[in-house]
């Protein structure tokens, strides 16, 4: 018979484990921050101009890096004990995580289509990258809260 990797939908994963089940598996684009990360970079990468609303879609880059570092510490290293108000607080997590992002996206949306006009056309285009990525960590963190909603379930 071949071994299998798959996680039953009760437990947590701990270890290596975290990296090859779902919902864990999206730890490792989240936490590369390949898309969060892009869109922290892009927005530092030009004037931060108006401060408010940019400077809400960098603390939310920035700490949705850092908490999903932690996160994934926590879950490799065993710490949850795989109890069920860690999977309860894995989903809670990401759901507002994905909240986060999805606000932060439609702010850079909205600064993006008022930069249209008269501005610089390489900024324009530097936040139109930023709001696509802003956008797909966004789906990544909502399938990471729906997926461990159901592994929730399951407990």
């Amino acid at each position: 018979m071949a071994a299998t990797t798959a996680q039953p939908m009760g437990s947590l994963p701990s270890g290596l484990g975290i990296c090859t089940t779902a919902p864990d598996i999206f730890y490792i684009p989240e936490l590369l921050q390949v898309f969060g990360g892009l869109v922290w970079i892009l927005v530092a990468s030009t004037h931060v101009d108006p401060p408010n609303p940019l400077g809400w879609v960098m603390f939310v880059s920035v700490f949705c890096f850092v908490m999903t570092f932690l996160w994934m510490i926590i879950f490799a290293a065993g710490g949850h004990k795989n109890s069920s108000h860690w999977a309860a607080a894995d989903f809670a997590y990401h759901g507002l995580a994905a909240l986060f992002f999805l606000s932060a996206g439609v702010d850079l949306a909205i600064i993006t289509l008022e930069k249209k006009d008269g501005g610089d056309l390489k900024i324009y285009r530097t936040y139109i990258s930023a709001v696509v990525f802003a956008f797909v960590a966004t789906l990544l963190y909502f399938i990471h809260a729906i997926l461990s909603a159901i592994r929730w379930k399951y407990f």
